[in-house]
């Protein structure tokens, strides 16, 4: 019983310090803003520019059939690769590369 409660002692001033230590890592060194210049704050931040906007480049539209044919070319490229290594099976032809066009 002694030990159960050392270990739940320990425990709960483990969750204490690792808490207080969470609260300082996060905690805002900067004083809070008033609100008027906070909005002047929004007007100047930049959009990022990792992201492209979706209405500045409309992508294509390419048919549901399209990429099926070549889901399944791919499919039946892969699998007369494997085929082939089965039936003669060398490290040439383990570290080939693919023909299709899906593959990087």
């Amino acid at each position: 019983m002694v030990m159960f409660l050392m270990v739940l002692s320990l425990t709960v001033f483990g969750v204490a310090l690792m808490s207080i230590a969470f609260a300082a890592a996060t905690r805002d060194e900067r004083p809070p803003v008033e609100a008027e210049p906070a909005k002047q704050l929004v007007a100047q931040v930049s959009p990022p520019q990792f992201f492209v906007n979706d209405v500045a480049m409309p992508q294509p539209r390419v048919p549901l059939e399209v990429l099926l044919l070549q889901i399944e070319r791919h499919i039946r490229l892969e699998q007369a690769a494997a085929e082939s290594f089965v039936a003669y099976p060398t490290a040439a032809s383990l570290h080939s590369r693919t023909t299709s066009p899906l593959v990087h």
